[in-house]
C-alpha cells in the first residue's frame, strides 16, 4: 500500500490521550498566532498590520504579491504617502498613493484623493457612489515597509482554493499522525 497505507494504519493506532494532546497543541498554535496578530494590531495602530498587493496598479514600486507592513499614527496624511484603504461596499483593501490632501478649516479634518502609480486617473471611480474624497476612517494604514513576492502564497491559495484545502488536509494529517 505504501505511504498512504502507513498513514491510515498510523491514524487507526492513535490513542485517545495522544489525540487530545495533539488537539491541544494545535489549539495552542492557533491561539499563539491570533495573539501575535492582535499584538501587531495594537503596536501598529492598524486594523490590518500586514496586507498583500493584489494588483499591478502600484508598479513599478510594488508588484503583485508583495507584502506591505502598515502603521497608522495620529500624524496627518500627506501627499506622496502610500496608504491602504477600504471603500464602502468593497471588502478588499486597496493600496494606492495619496495625490491630493484637502484640509477642512472648520473641523481640521483631512480628506485625501488617491491614485495607483500605474493607473491613468485618480481613484474617484473606485470610491463609493458620490464619494469624491477618502476620510480618515477609510484609511487602514500607511505603508512603512515591504517584502517582495512573499504574498504570492496568499494569492495562489485565494485564486485556487483546492491548493488551500490540500495544504490544510496535509498539515492536519501530519499533526494527527505525528508520534511526539
Amino acid at each position: 500500500m505504501g505511504w498512504i497505507g502507513e498513514q491510515i494504519d498510523s491514524i487507526k493506532s492513535i490513542q485517545y490521550r495522544q489525540l487530545v494532546t495533539q488537539a491541544i497543541s494545535l489549539g495552542m498554535i492557533v491561539t499563539s498566532a491570533l495573539i501575535i496578530w492582535k499584538a501587531l494590531m495594537c503596536i501598529t495602530g492598524s486594523e490590518s498590520p500586514v496586507v498583500v498587493v493584489l494588483s499591478g496598479s502600484m508598479e513599478p514600486g510594488f508588484k503583485r504579491g508583495d507584502i506591505l507592513f502598515l502603521h497608522m499614527s495620529k500624524d496627518p496624511i500627506r501627499a506622496g504617502e502610500i496608504v491602504v484603504f477600504n471603500v464602502d461596499g468593497r471588502e478588499i483593501p486597496i493600496v494606492h498613493r495619496v495625490i491630493k490632501v484637502h484640509e477642512r478649516k472648520d473641523t481640521a479634518e483631512v480628506d485625501v484623493l488617491t491614485k495607483g502609480d500605474n493607473n491613468f486617473g485618480d481613484d474617484r471611480l473606485l470610491y463609493a457612489q458620490g464619494q469624491l474624497w477618502l476620510q480618515r476612517h477609510h484609511i487602514m494604514g500607511r505603508a512603512v515597509g515591504f517584502l517582495p513576492y512573499v504574498g504570492w502564497v496568499t494569492i495562489i491559495m485565494t485564486e485556487k482554493p483546492i491548493i488551500k484545502y490540500i495544504l490544510i488536509g496535509a498539515l492536519g494529517l501530519l499533526v494527527i499522525t505525528s508520534k511526539d
